[in-house]
């Protein structure tokens, strides 16, 4: 026997397969394809997301919308239940208000106070100054609630005389008195009296006596003693008080109560 001779037999390609099978390989003919990865998503994912997206913010505009909505229609009608703005139509309050003034009118004043001598006022006239008129609609009515709206018969005016209060015209100095104490007024437009017309009035209950700055120019109370009320105002008829003036910006300021007033709610005396 050759000693170089191997009697071993050959091994065939057949063999070969059974061993790489056994230890756990597969031929490369059997492996599975490894399956793509996708970086950034396919354009159906992509389109997907981006449209919801826009979903999103155009609900998020909607909820904006009706947010602003509701708060413009708040603060209106806020604005409309605590303050109004009027517009000056006439000389009769010269020279504190000027034609075309707006002035602001707090709607509240008298449902959280009194009424007070010299307090700038803004009333409906309609009942005392001119005759009653029906029932305003109820469109009227809401845009009155919400401040929208003058009303046609309002009159602005100056508070002169309180319930129970005797107004007459006039001391020897031609001055005004209430309850017999004279009254300064330096308000007055320059060169008017303080009237020309004689009067003597009690104010009746839950009523108020009224004036205007521009005495030779002003249809107040005193051009209407012969009507029910005898000129006097329902106090209940009072829109509120004017506390400024707000346009023109150059005209722009408060609407104090004058303190020669002082000495009417003082029996006479100078306020302190």
């Amino acid at each position: 026997m050759d000693p170089d001779r191997d009697d071993r037999p050959a091994l065939q390609d057949a063999d070969v397969a059974p061993a790489l099978t056994a230890v756990g390989a597969r031929p490369s003919s059997h492996r599975r394809p490894a399956p793509a990865r996708r970086v950034g998503g396919g354009p159906e994912t992509t389109g997907g997301r981006a449209e919801l997206r826009a979903a999103r913010r155009r609900k998020l505009r909607r909820v904006q919308v009706v947010v602003v909505l509701g708060l413009l229609v708040m603060m209106t009608t806020v604005r409309g239940l605590l303050f109004q703005a009027f517009s000056i139509p006439s000389v009769s309050m010269e020279p504190t208000l000027e034609v075309g003034d707006r002035v602001l009118v707090n709607k509240l004043s008298y449902d959280l106070g009194e009424v007070q001598r010299g307090q700038v006022i803004v009333f409906d006239g309609a009942g005392s100054f001119v005759p009653a008129r029906g029932e305003p609609g109820w469109f009227s009515r809401v845009l009155g609630t919400m401040g929208l709206n003058a009303g046609e018969d309002d009159y602005v005016k100056r508070v002169i005389g309180l319930p129970g209060d005797r107004v007459v015209c006039c001391d020897p100095q031609g001055r005004l008195t209430v309850n017999g104490v004279s009254l300064d007024e330096p308000y007055l437009f320059p060169s008017d009296l303080p009237s020309r017309d004689r009067f003597d009035v009690l104010v009746p209950p839950a009523r108020v006596w009224v004036m205007g700055d521009h005495r030779s120019r002003s249809a107040d109370s005193r051009a209407h003693l012969a009507d029910p009320g005898g000129g006097t105002v329902p106090i209940d008829k009072i829109v509120g008080r004017a506390v400024a003036i707000v346009w023109p910006l150059g005209r722009a300021g408060w609407l104090p109560i004058p303190e020669s007033f002082e000495r009417l709610t003082n029996g006479g005396a100078p306020g302190e």
